[in-house]
């Protein structure tokens, strides 16, 4: 903070997403006086493994969501974090926080023609005709929700894949634009976090798809069978919810 308040550079530090809440002052403090100050938070879920659940933050997300003048980056793949980076060091009203996984994350998107997450969200791969179902992810579970997406086209539901790096950003877009992206299909939150405030996006009828409690100690992909953050679960609870009984 005290080096932006200074000028002439724009600073950056990293931690831990979980250990996040030690800096919680400072970073309350820097939104106060709108600091072009950017935080690299990696580790951001149960993906950390073995560490376990003192490591493995899960309501972090949702309170940097509710900070004013806070804009919280979650990127899904390298193009994505390349996206994320360029806004946090254009923004100039307030922190960025680029949260990022320990996992390795295969490439999504090979277009680099135009700043895609500079609106918050997008469609990252549309329905197979009609939408019945949206899939709406961030960061690591972006690749699960594209996974979940081809499993229901096999069993004939047509469902999009949309990202939403920065909830902040979309939000801050008309409403038809964010009415075109999410639809008007039943709408599924995917993330590896608590569901606090994803109703926003979902709403009353939408389902969450992530984590009711604190982690475990186990390898991520385990960890992920465990809690039920996998394509397989995905498909199944769309499926309960789209297909007449």
């Amino acid at each position: 903070n005290g080096i932006a308040l200074h000028g002439g550079f724009i600073p950056y530090g990293g931690s831990f997403c979980a250990f996040s809440d030690y800096m919680r002052p400072a970073l309350r403090l820097a939104a106060m006086m709108r600091l072009r100050v950017i935080h690299v938070m990696t580790h951001d879920s149960i993906g950390v493994g073995e560490d376990g659940p003192t490591h493995q933050p899960i309501e972090q997300l949702a309170s940097f969501r509710a900070l004013p003048n806070t804009c919280v980056f979650r990127p899904a793949d390298a193009l994505e974090t390349a996206e994320c980076w360029e806004l946090a060091i254009r923004r100039n009203g307030g922190p960025s926080l680029i949260v990022l996984a320990r996992q390795a994350l295969r490439p999504l998107r090979q277009d680099a023609s135009e700043n895609r997450s500079a609106r918050g969200g997008y469609v990252l791969q549309e329905a197979d005709g009609p939408r019945q179902a949206t899939l709406i992810a961030t960061g690591s579970e972006v690749a699960i929700a594209l996974e979940a997406r081809q499993q229901l086209a096999d069993i004939g539901i047509a469902a999009a894949v949309v990202s939403l790096p920065c909830w902040d950003l979309f939000a801050q877009q008309d409403e038809r634009y964010r009415l075109d992206v999410l639809g008007s299909a039943p709408r599924i939150g995917i993330e590896a976090a608590c569901g606090f405030g994803w109703e926003r996006w979902i709403g009353e009828t939408g389902l969450f798809i992530g984590m009711t409690g604190f982690g475990a100690s186990a390898p991520h992909a385990d960890l992920y069978r465990h809690f039920g953050i996998t394509p397989e679960a995905i498909t199944a609870a769309v499926r309960r919810r789209v297909l007449p009984h």
